[in-house]
C-alpha cells in the first residue's frame, strides 16, 4: 500500500512537472502584459517538433551529416539548447507580428486574447499542412534506466523531468526577483505607461518575457517527448489548456502559483486515475478544481485585480 502511494506520488510529480513548465510561460506573459497567451500550449508543441528535427539532424538522420558522430547524451544536451533558442524565436515572432501591433494601437484586451487563440490555431494547422497528420516518434536520446527503490520504480527520465522543473522554478524566481531585468518586468507589470519615463525599454522587456516563456515551453516539449515519444500536431492543445488551468489555480501572474498549480493538477489527475476509472479522470479532477476556485477565485497565490480581459 505504501509502495503504491509512493509510486503515484512520483508519477504525479512527473506529470505535474509538464504542467508547471507550461504554466510558467502563461504566468510570465500574463504577469507582465496582463495577456493570456492562449497560443502557449501550441508553442509547447512547436518546441517538441523542433526538438525532433534537431535531434534527428544531430544523429545524422538527414542527407547532411556532421563530420563526427555524437553520443546520445550530448545530442540531448545540444537538442535542449538549440530547441529553446529556436522556439524562443517563434515566441518572439508571434509577439512582433501579432501582439505588438495591437498593443501599440491600444486595442481592447479582448481582441488580443482572440488573436492569441488564432495564433494557436495557426500553429496547429500550419504544422498539419507542412508535416501532415502522421505521428512521429521522438528518438531515444536517454537510454531508460529503471531503479527499484524499496519496490518503487523510478526511471532516470522521470527524475530528470522533476529536477529540471525545480531548477527552472528557482532560476525564474531569481531572474524576476533578484535582477534588474526582473525589476523592469515587475515595473512594466505595475504601470506600462509610466515606465518609459524612467528609461525602461518596454518592448525589450516584453521580448525578453516571451523568450523566457517560450524557452520554458520548449524545454517542456523536449522532456515530454523524451518521456512519451509520440508527436502529433494537436498535442499542445489539451495539455496547454490544462496548464492554463494550473496557472489559474496557483494564481496566474505568480511564478510560485504556476509551479504549485502545475504540481497540484498533476497530483489530482494521477490520484483520481488511481482511485477511479480512467475515463472519469478529467471529470472528477476538474470538478474538484472548480469547487476550489469557487471558494478562492484568485487561486492560491493570486490577488484580485480590477481589470477586464
Amino acid at each position: 500500500m505504501v509502495d503504491l502511494l509512493l509510486q503515484n506520488i512520483l508519477n504525479a510529480l512527473q506529470w505535474g512537472s509538464f504542467y508547471a513548465l507550461i504554466a510558467l510561460g502563461y504566468t510570465l506573459v500574463y504577469g507582465v502584459l496582463l495577456l493570456i497567451n492562449f497560443a502557449h500550449g501550441d508553442i509547447f508543441m512547436v518546441g517538441a517538433y523542433i526538438g525532433f528535427f534537431v535531434a534527428n539532424f544531430l544523429l545524422g538522420a538527414y542527407a547532411f551529416k556532421l563530420p563526427t558522430a555524437l553520443s546520445p547524451p550530448l545530442v540531448f544536451a545540444l537538442t535542449i539548447v538549440a530547441t529553446m533558442a529556436l522556439t524562443a524565436l517563434v515566441g518572439v515572432t508571434l509577439e512582433r507580428v501579432a501582439y505588438r501591433p495591437l498593443r501599440r494601437r491600444g486595442a481592447p484586451r479582448l481582441y488580443v486574447v482572440i488573436t492569441a487563440l488564432m495564433c494557436g490555431l495557426l500553429l496547429e494547422n500550419g504544422n498539419l499542412a507542412l508535416l501532415g497528420a502522421s505521428r512521429r516518434s521522438f528518438p531515444t536520446l536517454i537510454p531508460a534506466t529503471v531503479y527499484d527503490v524499496g519496490g518503487v520504480l523510478v526511471t532516470n527520465v522521470k527524475l530528470l523531468v522533476i529536477l529540471a522543473t525545480i531548477l527552472v522554478f528557482f532560476f525564474l524566481e531569481t531572474v524576476v526577483r533578484k535582477t534588474k531585468l526582473g525589476m523592469a518586468m515587475r515595473a512594466v507589470s505595475y504601470d506600462r505607461m509610466a515606465v518609459p519615463l524612467m528609461g525602461i525599454p518596454v518592448d525589450r522587456v516584453i521580448v525578453f518575457t516571451f523568450i523566457l516563456g517560450s524557452s520554458m515551453a520548449a524545454l517542456g516539449g523536449v522532456l515530454f517527448a523524451s518521456a512519451y515519444p509520440v508527436l502529433e500536431p494537436y498535442m499542445g492543445a489539451l495539455i496547454g489548456w490544462k496548464a492554463f488551468i494550473a496557472a489559474v489555480i496557483g494564481g496566474i501572474g505568480e511564478i510560485r502559483g504556476a509551479f504549485v498549480g502545475g504540481f497540484l493538477l498533476g497530483f489530482v489527475e494521477i490520484f483520481v486515475a488511481a482511485l477511479f476509472p480512467s475515463t472519469l479522470r478529467d471529470l472528477i479532477a476538474f470538478s474538484t478544481l472548480l469547487v476550489f476556485l469557487s471558494f478562492r477565485p484568485t487561486g492560491i497565490f493570486g490577488v484580485a485585480r480590477a481589470t477586464k480581459i
